[in-house]
């Protein structure tokens, strides 16, 4: 796999990252996976597999399919995904506002959703870029002819306003203060921006998908999994401590509600990316 920040200059303050994955040589060791939040929201074409099918729960058997090109809306959970016959990818994760510059579509109304890119942009668009990336095995012509029809679907929109990318910079580097009481946070940033709490969420779900509190959880559990890869045997109340819970308990209620599973199962797992969480029984050799 291969990732990167956009080549095309102008997708850089709307695209984090752009990635080509390969179809994996080796058959999964599992069936399912919990793919964790990031609090962003990503696009990604899957090429020569099955299209992506997710579950509700647990003990659903049966599942949901969904197309080949499909963007997943920033969210607060895990949600359960088919890995057992995995494909070549192209894909991108979104900074905040890319959903109004791509497609004209609010972060909000994608939260926690996972809509076909032709709801986005059409059948004959979407359908023209899967062919275009599946017809040309080569990983860095995928990735400059998705980059090249993002590009083109950039529209002619006014940057982010100010007083959310603050918020979303402020709200993103925050690590231990975040005990501190969240809504005298939140009505802090609100304050600051000089509007009025409804109108201050409003344009901060239009632009990141999530509420400011519900952000800022996110991406303390994005912390949280980033200082456990760095960490193979945690001090639990120390690590609760420096990544700004109240304590161990909080520490893990909050990580049962985003991964599905306890700190310990999920280093238990050894997933091999963070937000990948291997889950289920093994597939039959």
């Amino acid at each position: 796999m291969s990732a990167g920040a956009p080549w095309l200059p102008p997708l850089r303050p709307w695209i984090e990252t752009v990635w080509v994955c390969a179809r994996p040589s080796a058959p999964p060791a599992h069936a399912r996976e919990h793919s964790l939040p990031s609090g962003a929201a990503h696009l990604a074409v899957r090429l020569d597999g099955p299209p992506l099918r997710l579950y509700a729960d647990a003990g659903d058997a049966v599942g949901r399919g969904h197309g080949p090109a499909v963007l997943a809306g920033a969210r607060a959970g895990y949600c359960i995904k088919d890995t057992a016959q995995p494909a070549a990818s192209v894909g991108a994760v979104l900074r905040p506002g890319a959903a109004l510059a791509l497609f004209g579509v609010s972060a909000a109304e994608l939260e926690g959703r996972h809509v076909g890119l032709d709801e986005l942009c059409g059948a004959g668009a979407a359908g023209e870029l899967y062919e275009r990336l599946a017809a040309d095995a080569d990983p860095l012509r995928r990735r400059r002819a998705f980059e090249a029809f993002l590009g083109a679907r950039l529209r002619p929109v006014r940057g982010l306003d100010p007083q959310i990318v603050r918020a979303v910079r402020l709200l993103e580097g925050v690590a231990a203060p975040w005990r501190d009481d969240e809504d005298s946070r939140v009505a802090a940033l609100v304050a600051a921006s000089g509007r009025s709490h409804r109108r201050f969420i409003a344009g901060f779900r239009d632009a990141a998908g999530l509420s400011p509190k519900r952000y800022a959880r996110v991406q303390r559990f994005k912390r949280l999994l980033r200082a456990l890869t760095a960490t193979p045997r945690p001090d639990w109340a120390q690590l609760a401590l420096d990544g700004g819970y109240f304590d161990q308990s909080h520490l893990i209620r909050e990580f049962r509600e985003f991964a599905g599973v306890s700190p310990r199962a999920y280093l238990a797992a050894a997933a091999a990316s963070p937000h990948h969480l291997p889950i289920g029984d093994p597939q039959p050799l």
